[in-house]
């Protein structure tokens, strides 16, 4: 057995979250007086909680800023400023019709205007990753360093044309339209970034909108399902404590990973996840959730981010698969450079 079994991993984990979990248990108080209840009695978390405003935090610390989990006020106020200049940047009408050779061998510089996309609002968090405390995932095992190495670059975000291309199976299933993983899809990347919660008696339904995920969570105290039982998004269960709603995740199939859409570090069958969703105020979910695979990373981390009430927000459909030119062209070049390789 690993050094690291499940429930001690989890426990040393809760150990070095001390001061988070104080943090928790206060708005986890504090919300018992400002949660409204459904009509069944459950605290009511319904409400579209879009995760725009964290999508300039980076889901790893720099590691210049070492144990610094919140910035400064001069530090906040420059990170506004580079923010103002970027909106600016961001009102080109077109991207340079003429990229540099290192563009065109990257692919960057070929998408569209910078204010296509979105670069959220500036943030004290110096990272989503609050545990360990330097915000830094933890390093892998050996057996989830192998388990990478043998990943072709293809299937990650930025594969600079590396890897190979024979068929859509060697791409991400992010860039297939299937999925972006349970972690991706609760952490904001580019656009799209609309979560929204439902609730009816024993179930919470969580739809995501990039991907058009959803997920019907039960909360009527059943358990997971068999373990030969596998799926990209695992499969997830429900409980109250409080007025904080927990749900347990596990059966994960593998294929999917944290980061970049989940495309940037690929976890295995062995995640489990535990996520807490805290209604803190009227406008604010905190979002936390505490991640554990023995066969990939050392120890387990946590990340954790809060969510702003938006109804005016439009979750928009996610066609993605109908519009998805970009992998017909990738295998289609491949084949062409196959016909001109001597």
């Amino acid at each position: 057995m690993h050094k690291y079994a499940s429930a001690p991993r989890f426990a040393a984990g809760r150990v070095a979250l001390v001061l988070t979990s104080c943090l928790v248990t206060a708005l986890t108080a504090q919300s018992r007086s400002v949660v409204p209840r459904t009509a069944w009695g459950d605290p009511d978390l319904q409400g579209v909680w879009p995760g725009t405003g964290m999508m300039g935090v980076p889901l790893e610390r720099p590691a210049t800023l070492g144990d610094k989990s919140q910035l400064t006020d001069e530090e906040l106020a420059a990170r506004a400023a580079q923010a103002r200049r970027q909106a600016a940047q961001d009102e080109e009408e077109f991207v340079a019709t003429r990229p540099t050779a290192e563009a065109v061998l990257t692919g960057a510089g070929t998408g569209p205007p910078g204010h296509w996309g979105e670069r959220g609002t500036p943030q004290r968090q110096t990272s989503l990753v609050v545990d360990p405390p330097n915000g830094r995932i933890p390093p892998m095992t050996p057996e989830g360093q192998k388990r990478t190495a043998a990943i072709p670059a293809s299937r990650y975000y930025d594969n600079s044309g590396g890897g190979w291309f024979n068929g859509p199976e060697d791409l991400s299933v992010y860039d297939r339209c299937i999925t972006r993983g349970l972690i991706g899809s609760m952490v904001a990347v580019g656009y799209n970034a609309g979560n929204q919660i439902v609730q009816g008696p024993g179930w919470v339904a969580l739809r995501n909108e990039m991907i058009h995920e959803a997920r019907m969570i039960p909360t009527d105290g059943r358990r997971h399902v068999s373990p030969a039982i596998r799926s990209y998004m695992g499969d997830s269960v429900g409980r109250w404590d409080g007025a904080t709603l927990v749900v347990d995740t596990t059966n994960f199939n593998g294929t999917t990973g944290i980061g970049a859409n989940g495309r940037a570090t690929y976890h295995s069958d062995a995640l489990h996840v535990v996520e807490r969703f805290t209604r803190v105020d009227a406008n604010t979910i905190q979002y936390e959730a505490a991640i554990d695979d023995p066969k990939t990373w050392t120890r387990p981390f946590t990340i954790a981010f809060p969510l702003k009430r938006d109804m005016s927000y439009g979750m928009f459909e996610y066609a993605c698969h109908e519009g998805n030119y970009g992998l017909r062209n990738i295998l289609s070049a491949a084949r062409a450079a196959e016909r001109h390789t001597p």
